[in-house]
């Protein structure tokens, strides 16, 4: 494997693995029977809270190698082309979440069902990346507020989240609040999970700073430790504190279910932890892994829910497997999701070829077809014109 000096390998790696975690998570909470979702159960209550930590994990990897790359060249604003790119790569994102809850059997009877306007980490992902570049482009002029504005805005989301969150948006067409509220359904919001993309930027720019430090992962790995535990066990005492000290209702809304600061301390605890193994960590399947993400998250997707035709393992097993079950069966979906995706990767360009040559020749083949089509159409629409008129001089006369 040949090294790039400006890749952080270590990113990679944690995103390889917060997609596994994405994986295995999404087929026990699907398909375990309810019988055995025992929290008294030390096996049971540690795969749930190491399943609570991949979603923060992946917003804030998300969001750091992105603002990574994004500052890395000299140019700015604009004309930096990683702009452009990223408002591309936002708004794909966007797109294929909405794909993926498409279903083809409602389109073929006119019908798009409820669940297609639903929310989930992709489209979260996507408006995150949007989010960024804008406070990107806004604070081109003055570079400082750029990393100021990221922390504050995690911080007042993670601070105020116990009062927007109860908020439902019903002023907004519901295609639009789902992006705000999960009264509707919706799995992931915009906010807070903006945050922790706004954290992993903020991450970014710090390292991106201090890269080129004689000791800047001993000292970067200290610091995330430090941190980490701090606010995985300290965060709830403060807001205690603050709660009995200042009588104010929100610090005690926010102790009593303190998980988003939680989070970010078990964030910064893997980070630790990814950086402390950087060494090994340079397996070239592994890397791949964590630059083909979004393959394996969408061939994921298709196999556990169905995407398109509804039919999925979700729809024959939904929680109905014992654990004897369960736990082989997470990791034959884990390694069938990442070969089918790596393969996708390897033969990309191919596939894609193939699709357009498919559409192009299925477009020549209906050709006729259409024109014949729009026609027909354009005679009947003239004919129904022509009597109506008609009608219309005899009703008048």
């Amino acid at each position: 494997m040949i090294n790039k000096p400006d890749r952080l390998y270590f990113i990679d790696a944690m995103r390889a693995w917060a997609i596994l975690m994405m994986l295995q998570g999404h087929f026990v909470d699907g398909l375990l029977d309810h019988a055995f979702r025992d929290t008294s159960h030390l096996g049971y209550n540690i795969w749930l809270y190491f399943r609570g930590i991949t979603a923060p994990v992946f917003f804030t990897v998300s969001g750091f190698i992105f603002t990574f790359l994004l500052t890395k060249g000299d140019k700015t604003g604009f004309s930096n082309p990683r702009v452009a790119k990223g408002i591309k790569r936002g708004l794909q994102l966007v797109l294929i979440g909405y794909l993926l809850r498409l279903n083809f059997w409602g389109l073929l009877v006119g019908q798009i069902y409820n669940t297609f306007y639903l929310v989930d980490v992709l489209h979260c992902i996507g408006l995150s990346l949007l989010g960024i570049i804008a406070l990107y482009v806004l604070t081109e002029k003055r570079k400082a507020l750029f990393p100021i504005a990221l922390l504050a805005i995690t911080i007042l989301l993670f601070i105020f989240e116990p009062n927007y969150s109860k908020w439902a948006h019903a002023y907004l067409p519901q295609t639009f609040a789902n992006y705000f509220t999960k009264a509707n359904g919706s799995v992931f919001t915009i906010f807070p999970w903006f945050g922790y993309a706004t954290c992993g930027a903020f991450l970014s720019l710090v390292f991106a700073k201090f890269k080129n430090a004689k000791y800047v992962y001993p000292i970067a790995i200290t610091t995330a430790l430090t941190l980490g535990a701090g606010l995985l066990f300290g965060s709830s005492a403060v807001f205690l504190y603050l709660a009995e000290t200042t009588k104010v209702q929100l610090f005690a809304d926010i102790f009593f279910n303190n998980y988003l600061f939680i989070r970010l301390g078990d964030v910064l605890l893997v980070f630790a932890v990814f950086m402390l193994f950087r060494k090994f960590m340079t397996n070239s399947t592994l890397l791949k892994m964590g630059q083909s993400t979004l393959s394996i998250y969408v061939v994921h997707y298709i196999i556990l829910y169905g995407s398109f035709i509804g039919v999925g393992l979700y729809y024959f097993l939904n929680h109905s497997l014992a654990p004897s079950i369960i736990i082989p069966g997470a990791i034959a979906f884990m390694i069938t999701c990442t070969f089918l995706a790596l393969q996708y990767e390897k033969h990309k360009v191919v596939i894609k070829a193939t699709i357009v040559s498919a559409l192009k020749q299925g477009t020549t083949l209906l050709e006729p077809w259409a024109t014949f089509a729009f026609k027909l159409t354009k005679d009947l629409f003239i004919k129904i014109r022509n009597a109506t008129l008609k009608l219309f001089r005899l009703v008048k006369d």
